[in-house]
């Protein structure tokens, strides 16, 4: 299976062409550069790299969030009309557990992280084992503080992994002790190889262009009208993708 993945969910941009399990090319930032504007063209650069027209193509996969709201926007965009366009098949899969899937030593307990500002991350607990990764905790929009205490009952080394990370490093340190490990820097990026294994086993969706981010909290203007009409629905003033 012809696969193309691709990730802008974060500050990386990681795009993939896979047959099967077989990586053909792969391109990953860690810039800031406008997601938009890079995409298209290092998906063409891939695809000649590879050998391949878009037609050749039999599966999109993308991660689909949690992450920065324009870069959900521009990769599920894009992936969308992609899949459309060519009738393939439109995967997504979690940015999280894409981070997660970079932590291959099997046993160990996984928390792959990002930032959401306010002392509050997107996180997700997810442990490595002989049939791949097991989600522990969902993928959630939660306080630090309410992350730590979690980790603290499950009394076991846990492997935190994400750019990220460094952020709360000391407060972790603090509250976990000796269970809190960080992986290697090098495991720190999404990898778009990695989403395009962890997506050719999934289910595709049935309609793409029924497709949505998972955001895991809501756009500022949804606060906003929540806050000034708190008895209505936010969904028909608000478009989601």
């Amino acid at each position: 299976m012809k696969i193309l993945a691709i990730d802008t969910s974060n500050r990386p941009l990681s795009v993939a062409v896979l047959d099967d399990d077989q990586l053909l090319a792969m391109t990953t930032t860690n810039i800031r550069r406008n997601h938009s504007i890079q995409l298209l063209p290092i998906i063409e650069t891939l695809l000649k790299q590879a050998g391949l027209s878009p037609k050749d193509l039999q599966r999109i996969v993308v991660a689909q969030g949690p992450g920065s709201y324009t870069g959900l926007r521009i990769a599920t965009t894009t992936a969308k009309t992609l899949a459309y366009t060519l009738n393939i098949d439109l995967v997504g899969v979690s940015s999280l557990k894409t981070l997660a899937g970079n932590v291959n030593e099997a046993g160990r307990l996984i928390v792959p992280l990002f930032d959401a500002r306010r002392q509050n991350v997107f996180a997700g607990i997810y442990r490595q084992t002989q049939r791949g990764l097991v989600e522990v905790m969902a993928d959630q929009h939660v306080a630090i503080a309410e992350l730590a205490t979690e980790l603290i009952k499950k009394h076991e080394p846990v492997y935190f992994v994400g750019a990220d990370v460094a952020t709360y490093a000391n407060y972790l340190t603090e509250q976990l002790g000796s269970a809190f490990n960080r992986v290697s820097p090098a495991q720190d990026l999404p990898s778009a190889y990695v989403l395009g294994q962890l997506g050719s086993q999934a289910k595709p969706v049935s309609q793409p262009f029924d497709f949505v981010p998972n955001y895991l909290r809501l756009t500022e203007a949804e606060v906003e009208w929540k806050k000034h009409h708190p008895q209505e629905d936010t969904k028909p003033y608000v478009e989601k993708i």
